[in-house]
């Protein structure tokens, strides 16, 4: 009886130490768990004064942004409202007293345009906007896109085997570069104007675009940004393609551009040029203007012929591109296509720069009435 009454009691201490065991550990729970959410909620806390203060601090700055902005945009309004900038190129209008050239028969070539650069305007011409094909003065817009384009692109390349071989094929007229010949941009330039090289157009239109075909879509962007109407190019040759044309007015103002640059007017205002020594050629190569070969460009009494480019392709016929000056101070392009040989164009320009040009014509004037008997 007694030993019952002993288990029992022991059963009653078992069972308090139990729940007592319970109870403290669902107070730890607690206790842990209130830890848990006061570390919670302060951690929330943190993080929203820091978010709250970044976008304090972020609201300022755009607020500071968007005021130097608006300060830098007025300021540049400012400055272009003070400073008017001219676009690239004006675009050519054919002048009121457009003096029509196609019964002169001075003048062998059946296409031309005389640009008088001070005053936009075609002075002179015969079917001055008639669609013909540039030939290599095709060259004069592939120097104005190399040119503009010169910072972004390798400055050398190397030749190999198959582009000179196609040209050669074709019987495009080269500067002369071989096969593994390493060549600066510089004397490419200077290859691609002088003697007409279409070695160095393909050369420089690869380092620029990576090929022809790419190098003729900067082409035809540049004739958008110059506002040209009737011209379009396909390659940087100027070799024969049925759907690469100009008229002898969009190609005078295509020359009329090219010479605003210094570089461009020294490259196509040069008679010879050297080119610097490769392996190939220890010597250089020297290269000679086609159209200086065949004028001094002082040949007019008080003009001087400052840059140009002959082209030929038996589609294209004789052809040639020229900026002048006066010693008036004027400026001048003259422009023919299509002629049936090749000193035709040379002929037609002196004529033209005697004889056409205001300047020119006045003074014509002015020594045939000092000459006449009856003064």
């Amino acid at each position: 009886m007694e030993y019952d009454n002993y288990n029992e009691v022991e059963i009653r201490r078992d069972r308090k130490r139990k729940a007592q065991l319970r109870r403290k550990k669902r107070q730890r729970a607690l206790r842990i768990k209130l830890i848990i959410m006061t570390v919670a909620a302060i951690l929330i806390a943190v993080v929203i004064i820091n978010v709250t203060s970044g976008l304090r601090k972020t609201s300022k700055q755009k607020a500071a942004f968007a005021s130097d902005i608006i300060a830098e945009t007025y300021a540049e309004n400012e400055t272009q409202t003070q400073q008017p900038t001219e676009p690239p190129l004006i675009y050519s209008q054919m002048a009121a007293d457009y003096k029509d050239l196609s019964s002169d028969t001075h003048i062998a070539s059946p296409y031309a345009a005389l640009l008088d650069v001070n005053n936009h305007k075609i002075i002179a011409g015969k079917l001055a906007d008639s669609k013909i094909y540039p030939a290599s003065m095709t060259k004069v817009m592939t120097l104005i896109v190399v040119s503009e384009n010169i910072d972004k692109m390798p400055q050398t390349y190397t030749f190999g085997f198959e582009m000179l071989n196609r040209l050669y094929m074709e019987e495009a007229s080269v500067a002369g570069f071989l096969e593994g010949e390493t060549v600066d941009v510089e004397d490419l330039m200077y290859g691609l104007v002088l003697p007409s090289g279409a070695d160095a157009a393909e050369a420089l239109a690869i380092m620029v675009a990576g090929s022809n075909e790419e190098f003729a879509k900067l082409m035809n962007e540049k004739c958008q940004e110059l506002g040209l109407k009737y011209t379009h190019f396909t390659n940087p040759t100027g070799l024969y393609d049925d759907e690469q044309y100009t008229t002898p007015s969009e190609m005078a103002m295509i020359m009329e551009y090219a010479m605003k640059d210094e570089t461009r007017a020294k490259v196509l205002g040069t008679y010879q040029y050297k080119t610097k020594a490769t392996a190939q050629h220890p010597e250089g190569i020297q290269l000679t203007s086609t159209m200086y070969s065949r004028i001094y460009g002082n040949e007019a009494p008080g003009v001087l012929v400052t840059g140009g480019k002959t082209g030929y392709t038996n589609e294209a016929g004789s052809c040639l591109v020229s900026y002048s000056v006066t010693n008036k101070g004027n400026a001048y392009v003259f422009c023919t296509g299509g002629a049936t040989y090749r000193w035709a164009p040379v002929y037609d320009e002196i004529y033209v720069y005697k004889n056409i040009i205001p300047e020119s014509a006045k003074d014509l004037e002015t020594e045939t009435t000092k000459m006449s008997p009856n003064n």
